[in-house]
C-alpha cells in the first residue's frame, strides 16, 4: 500500500485553512494535520465533521502559533500520534491585526507588534520546529501564504499602500522564505499569494478597495495552491 501524503496546515478554523484541509480530505490517503489556537473550541470541534476520502484521516491540534515553544509542543504531539515526517506543511494562519486596513499614519504599535508575532515570527517557529519531519520526507515542501499587500514592487499602485502592520509583517515573511529556500536546497519552499479571497479577510479587504466581495472562492483558492504545490509552478 502506498504511504499517505502527511500535511500540516495552521490555521484551519475557517477560511483558506479550512477549504485547504476538505480539499485535502477528499483525497484518498492523506493525512491531514490541522492546527486551530484551541482545538476544544467550537470551531475545533466542527472539523470533525468534515468528510473524508477512504484512507485519509484528520489529526487536529491545539497551537499559538505566535508561542516561540508551542510549535516545538505541537511537533512532540504529532510525534505521539505515530507521525514520523511530514511532506507539506502549509503556514497558513494570519491577522491583518487592529484595526485592520489603517494606514501607515494611524497603525498602532498593537497592530504592528500582533501582525509581526502572528505572520513572520510564527512561520519561522513553525519551521524551526518541523524540520527534522519534513527531513524525513521524500519530496518535502515548505509553503507559506503571503499576498501581494506584501510586495514592495505593488506598493503604492492599486491600493497596494493598505494593511501596513499586515503588508510589513507579510514581506518580513517573505525574506524569511526565501533564506529556507536559499539554505535547504533539499527543500521547496514557496511563498504565494492566495488570490482576494471569499473570507472574512478578504472581503474586508476587497470593500476597502471599493468592491462588493472579494472575486475569487475559497476552493479556488485551495485548488490553486495545492496545484503550485504539487507542480513548482506559479502560474496556477
Amino acid at each position: 500500500m502506498t504511504s499517505p501524503t502527511i500535511v500540516f496546515i495552521t490555521g484551519v478554523g475557517r477560511g483558506i485553512g479550512r477549504q485547504l484541509v476538505e480539499t485535502y480530505l477528499a483525497r484518498p490517503n492523506t493525512t491531514v494535520i490541522g492546527s486551530v489556537r484551541d482545538k476544544a473550541s467550537a470551531t475545533g470541534q466542527t472539523l470533525s465533521e468534515i468528510p473524508t476520502a477512504t484512507g485519509s484521516k484528520l489529526f487536529v491540534l491545539s497551537l499559538e502559533v505566535s508561542e516561540p515553544k508551542a510549535a516545538l509542543t505541537a511537533v512532540k504531539e504529532i510525534q505521539a500520534a505515530g507521525i514520523d515526517h511530514l511532506d507539506i506543511v502549509i503556514a497558513n494562519a494570519g491577522i491583518t491585526g487592529p484595526p485592520g486596513f489603517a494606514s501607515i499614519d494611524v497603525v498602532t504599535a498593537e497592530a504592528l507588534t500582533e501582525c509581526f508575532k502572528v505572520n513572520t515570527l510564527g512561520p519561522i517557529f513553525l519551521f524551526q520546529a518541523t524540520k527534522s519531519l519534513l527531513e524525513k520526507s521524500k519530496d518535502p515542501k515548505w509553503v507559506v501564504v503571503s499576498t501581494y499587500i506584501s510586495s514592495i514592487g505593488l506598493l503604492g499602485t492599486n491600493g497596494m499602500h493598505v494593511a501596513p502592520a499586515y503588508g510589513i509583517s507579510k514581506a518580513g515573511l517573505n525574506w524569511a522564505t526565501v533564506s529556507v529556500h536559499a539554505t535547504h536546497k533539499w527543500l521547496t519552499a514557496i511563498s504565494l499569494h492566495p488570490g482576494l479571497v471569499q473570507t472574512d479577510m478578504g472581503n474586508a479587504a476587497a470593500k476597502s478597495f471599493g468592491m462588493a466581495e472579494a472575486p475569487t472562492s475559497k476552493q479556488a483558492s485551495a485548488d490553486a495552491i495545492i496545484a503550485v504545490r504539487q507542480d513548482r509552478r506559479f502560474d496556477a
